[in-house]
């Protein structure tokens, strides 16, 4: 990770920005400004937190672990929320792997700090009770999901998710992350990524994803996608500003 020297610039962090413009100036005095490479590992499961994450233009993925080896997606962050935000229900670890799926700029803040803030910030407080009720919703989505719905649907559902999250059509996801991400064996993931392309609705080649036809996608995908879509908006906190 590189830290950016100077003062923390205004984030683009949606979560930041529905609080009170004071209280987001006081959380960026606390701040550093940090760019994350794709594949860092953020988090371990039942690792001490030591830093929390506001992502800009980064996004993170959040993996749950079987045996060491196996994983599956159970969460998706980008710059409409914040990674660690276990923190504000009194956890001092998470049980996830936390690995950067896109390169870019978080701001991070020390845990201990973090804590502080959010005990004397009812602002924060509340957005954060709205936005880890969201993380829950999508991580129950994706278990019913991974259990009843075919590859290729799970795929076309973790596709568009990215696209929210990147708010862009193109973008850059290896066979191998999204095996990991899907909990699926590589093959797998070839297979239903060229019977997504065979239909037209996307074009994948050595990693490089791009969303031909949203709407489309969207159709094949399973209905878990608008569900946790639906519960993101409903979820969103009011900007206090």
């Amino acid at each position: 990770m590189t830290i950016v020297a100077g003062p923390v610039a205004l984030s683009s962090n949606k979560l930041l920005a529905a609080l009170p413009h004071e209280e987001v100036e006081r959380l960026h005095a606390q701040m550093e400004r940090v760019h994350v490479q794709v594949g860092a590992v953020l988090y371990e499961p039942s690792k001490p937190i030591r830093y929390i994450y506001f992502p800009d233009d980064a996004v993170i993925s959040m993996l749950a672990v079987a045996g060491g080896r196996m994983t599956l997606e159970v969460g998706l962050i980008g710059r409409e929320g914040m990674l660690g935000a276990t923190l504000a229900l009194g956890h001092d670890s998470v049980q996830v792997r936390a690995v950067v799926q896109r390169e870019g700029m978080v701001c991070r803040m020390d845990a201990d700090q973090f804590r502080a803030e959010f005990a004397r910030n009812l602002h924060l407080q509340r957005a954060l009770y709205r936005y880890t009720d969201t993380l829950l919703a999508q991580a129950i989505q994706i278990a019913v999901c991974s259990r009843f719905h075919v590859l290729e649907a799970r795929l076309a559902r973790s596709l568009l998710v990215t696209r929210d999250r990147l708010q862009s059509d193109r973008f850059h996801l290896t066979h191998e992350f999204l095996a990991h991400a899907l909990g699926v064996r590589r093959v797998g993931v070839t297979k239903a990524a060229s019977a997504l392309q065979a239909q037209g609705l996307i074009n994948y080649s050595r990693g490089n994803i791009e969303i031909l036809d949203p709407v489309g996608l969207a159709a094949v995908s399973c209905r878990c996608y608008e569900i946790v879509k639906e519960a993101e908006q409903q979820d969103r906190p009011a900007s206090f500003v």
